[in-house]
């Protein structure tokens, strides 16, 4: 009993929530870094106040992917997750813009950033779900298209608020302008209704439909529930990888802060792979007692199983996202300082560069939804590793090119490039992925995949400050060109990937 094909229409109806959850992503994405130095971060604070996101993903990803493996209800599989999430990220953005000082906008970033990844991470595993193999690359370029599509609205409404509505995108000091906190409210109304669409048009296969298909899909290839899924591995393993982790983590954070340099980024990011040791200790502990029945044993061990594929995809979307995530960060402050010569938050040019900013991230993301099925045709046509790898490679000399332009209108051509790498990041990866999983243990793995999206962005949040400060005489333009220089970086590594699927 095989998946059946599904319409164009029932994949939209599917993907549809994708629309509000970049609507969340892209307000927060072209706007946080604006809020934090309206509320009176320095430019070297900026990366820290933002690590509470990927920390965030880092956490609930992996454990809602667990949970949603086990659920079954009422409402399905995913979707309890999707309108939960909904409900939460929109009540966040609502509250947001309206923060009164900088460390209550910093916990709202933490509150939003958790409640969109409830949402976002159930429906990279909805496509598996749903979907036949042959329609997952498909199924992904959707996602792209509407995220593209969300993220072109929601990044440019506040240069829509002020330039059609005449809403102000000015405030005296300390105040978020009114053009911002309007975006936001819509933003919150926009994330629930799509999510809800999403929720009320598409149904969920029964638990007796899923594994009649499922063992269709192992009959075909046995790799996808091999015994090494189930078992755990020895408590030993868990000691002596843990240990080397604690160590490494200690000795990095002592020698910083006693011979180098140490500020809260850097003493974030020593900290977690010493946590990151703690916890592999702990897992060796529980399993040592035989307490393996519990989601945190579960996931670690999964971690520690995980397909060959997956692997060598983790070293590509790490070059990925930290170079995203230098361009998230940064581009505000380069494009204001760089292009436009001002820091000054409360003057007029700055907001305006601002407000370009808000743009250039509509123009990248309305390429990325054009061009996602595109990338579906090009990818028949030779594979998805040559479209991954090429558009990499034009999303970094695009961001690099941010260094050279000195007229903000000829941005917008290194955004095409960067719009081609984010259209392929968001549905390349994904869809060499998920050949390669084992089908009971699909959204964990979606959920662990995400830690090589957020550890790089929290290896960008500690280290690119110290840069900037320290190399880069507070000149935020270099970031971009590293960010640019990484995902160069990870258009090479992509041609190491074995694509099963």
């Amino acid at each position: 009993m095989e998946k059946p094909r599904l319409s164009f229409w029932q994949i939209w109806n599917m993907s549809f929530g994708f629309l509000g959850i970049q609507f969340g992503f892209a307000l927060q994405n072209a706007n946080v870094s604006r809020i934090f130095e309206t509320l009176g971060a320095s430019i070297d604070e900026i990366p820290i106040l933002w690590i509470a996101a990927p920390v965030t993903g880092l956490i609930i990803q992996p454990i809602i992917g667990h949970m949603s493996d086990k659920t079954w209800n009422r409402l399905g599989r995913r979707r309890p997750y999707f309108l939960s999430g909904a409900i939460l990220a929109s009540l966040a953005l609502l509250i947001m813009p309206n923060s009164p000082a900088l460390w209550i906008a910093a916990g709202m970033l933490w509150i939003m950033d958790a409640s969109i990844n409830i949402s976002m991470e159930p429906f990279r595993a909805f496509v598996g779900d749903m979907l036949p193999p042959d329609q997952r690359t498909i199924g992904f370029s959707m996602q792209s298209f509407f995220i593209g599509t969300g993220a072109i609205i929601a990044s440019a409404l506040p240069y829509v608020m002020t330039n059609w509505f005449g809403i102000s995108n000015t405030a005296a000091a300390g105040e978020i302008p009114s053009s911002v906190k309007f975006s936001f409210y819509i933003g919150g109304l926009v994330f629930f209704l799509a999510v809800l669409w999403t929720v009320t048009s598409t149904k969920e296969y029964s638990p007796e439909e899923m594994e009649q298909f499922n063992k269709s899909e192992i009959e075909k290839d046995p790799s996808l529930m091999r015994d090494r899924y189930i078992e755990f591995l020895p408590y030993s393993k868990f000691y002596k990888s843990g240990l080397v982790w604690f160590l490494i983590g200690l000795v990095l954070f002592i020698a910083f802060d006693l011979f180098i340099y140490m500020d809260y980024g850097l003493g974030v990011f020593f900290g977690g792979i010493a946590v990151f040791g703690l916890l592999q200790l702990f897992v060796g502990f529980l399993t040592k007692a035989s307490k393996t029945n519990n989601g945190f044993v579960v996931v670690i061990n999964d971690l520690f199983k995980m397909p060959k594929t997956m692997i060598q995809l983790a070293y590509v979307q790490f070059f990925s996202w930290f170079a995203l995530f230098a361009m998230w960060i940064y581009t505000t402050p380069a494009v204001t300082r760089h292009i436009y010569g001002t820091s000054d938050t409360t003057s007029a040019l700055y907001n305006q560069g601002a407000d370009w900013v808000g743009v250039l991230m509509a123009v990248y993301n309305g390429f990325a939804a054009v061009m996602a099925f595109f990338l579906v045709w090009l990818a028949r046509k030779t594979s998805r590793k040559t479209v991954h790898s090429i558009s990499l490679i034009c999303g970094g000399l695009g961001l690099a090119s941010f260094y050279v332009i000195k007229d903000p209108n000829l941005l917008l051509i290194s955004e095409l490039g960067i719009g081609l790498a984010w259209a392929s990041i968001l549905a390349m990866p994904y869809a060499i992925l998920t050949g390669s999983l084992p089908k009971n243990k699909l959204g964990v793995y979606m959920g662990i995949f995400n830690f090589f999206i957020v550890i790089p962005q929290i290896t960008a949040a500690a280290i690119l400050g110290f840069f900037v400060r320290t190399l880069f005489a507070d000149q935020a333009i270099y970031a971009l060109i590293l960010g640019g220089a990484s995902m160069i970086v990870a258009a090479i590594m992509v041609n190491f990937v074995e694509d099963r699927d």
